[in-house]
C-alpha cells in the first residue's frame, strides 16, 4: 500500500511541473531551473529537522563527501528532467529517466568490473532498443517543440539519478541514516540550483500565484511523500519489487498527462516505451537472481 502511494505520487511530478508551465504561459532551460529549484529547496527545508541527527552523530569526512557529490548530481537530475519537459511528451520523458536500473548496472560494470549476467545484457540490450524508438519517436500534439533534446535531457537525467542512487547507496554504508542523508544532499541540490535561474537570466518573483502552488505541490508530493514513501517501503519489501513498482511511474504519468492536457505520445513512443520498460524489468530481476 506504501509502496502503491510512492508510485502515485512520483507520477505526479511531470504533471505538476506541465501546470507551472502553462499557469506561466512559458517554458524552456530558465524557467525549468526555477521550477527545480524551488523543488528541492522546499524539499530541503522540510527535512531541517533532521540536522539535528547530522549534528548528533557527526559522520565521517567521506560520508559527507558522498552525501554532497549525491546532492550535486540530483541538482543535475532535475535540472534536466525538469527541462525535458519542456520540449517532449510526458510520456517519453518519464519512460527514459526511470532507465536508470540499466545506467546503474552499466557503470557498476565500467567501474567496479561487476560484469551483468546474460539476463542482465539481454534487459540492457531490450531498454536500449526501446529507447530508440523512444528517443527518435515524434512527440505527440501538445507535448513539446524539440523531442529530440527533450529526450536527450530525460536521458540526462537519469544519468544523474544512477550516480545518485550509486552515491546514495556507499554514503549510507558510511553510517548516514535516510533523514541525514536527504537532509545533506537535498540541501547540497537546492545551494547548487538556487543561483542558476539567475545565472540564466530568469528569476524568482513576478510568476502567477499558481506557478509558486505547482512548485510547492511538486516538492511536497512527488519529492517529500513519493520519495520518502519509496525510500521507506524499502525497509520492508525488496528492493527488486520496490524498482518495478516505480517501472509503473511512466504509465500513470502518461495517463494523467492525458486527462490534464490531452496528451498523446508520438507512435514511435508508444512501440518503444512498453519495449524498454520491458527491458528495465528483465534487467532487474536478473540482477535479483544474481544476488
Amino acid at each position: 500500500m506504501v509502496l502503491l502511494l510512492g508510485v502515485c505520487a512520483v507520477s505526479t511530478g511531470a504533471i505538476f511541473v506541465r501546470g507551472a508551465i502553462a499557469a506561466a504561459g512559458q517554458g524552456g532551460v530558465p524557467f525549468s531551473l526555477f521550477i527545480a529549484a524551488m523543488r528541492m529547496s522546499i524539499a530541503a527545508l522540510v527535512f531541517t529537522p533532521a540536522w539535528r541527527q547530522v549534528r548528533r552523530r557527526s559522520p565521517s569526512r567521506r560520508a559527507w563527501g558522498l552525501a554532497i557529490a549525491a546532492g550535486l548530481v540530483l541538482a543535475l537530475h532535475f535540472a534536466a528532467w525538469i527541462s525535458s519537459l519542456s520540449f517532449t511528451s510526458i510520456a517519453a520523458s518519464t519512460t527514459l529517466v526511470t532507465t536508470n536500473p540499466v545506467w546503474v548496472a552499466l557503470l557498476a560494470w565500467g567501474c567496479w568490473g561487476e560484469r551483468p549476467r546474460r539476463g542482465t545484457a539481454l534487459g540492457i540490450a531490450i531498454a536500449l532498443g526501446g529507447g530508440v524508438l523512444v528517443a527518435w519517436g515524434g512527440a505527440g500534439e501538445s507535448s513539446g517543440s524539440q523531442p529530440l533534446l527533450g529526450n536527450l535531457l530525460a536521458l540526462i537525467g537519469a544519468w544523474g539519478a544512477s550516480l545518485y542512487f550509486l552515491l546514495g547507496s556507499a554514503a549510507q554504508r558510511q553510517g548516514l541514516g535516510v533523514g541525514s542523508y536527504a537532509a545533506i544532499a537535498y540541501s547540497t541540490a537546492a545551494i547548487a540550483l538556487l543561483p542558476l535561474p539567475l545565472l540564466f537570466g530568469d528569476g524568482y518573483a513576478g510568476y502567477p500565484s499558481a506557478v509558486y502552488l505547482f512548485a510547492v505541490l511538486a516538492a511536497l508530493v512527488p519529492q517529500v511523500l513519493g520519495h520518502t514513501s519509496c525510500n521507506w517501503a524499502l525497509r520492508w519489501l525488496s528492493p527488486t519489487l520496490v524498482t518495478l513498482g516505480i517501472l509503473f511511474e511512466p504509465v500513470s504519468s502518461s495517463l494523467l498527462g492525458w486527462f490534464f492536457f490531452q496528451e498523446v505520445p508520438g507512435s514511435l513512443v508508444l512501440v518503444g516505451a512498453p519495449i524498454l520498460l520491458a527491458g528495465v524489468a528483465i534487467a532487474v530481476l536478473s540482477q535479483r537472481e544474481a544476488h
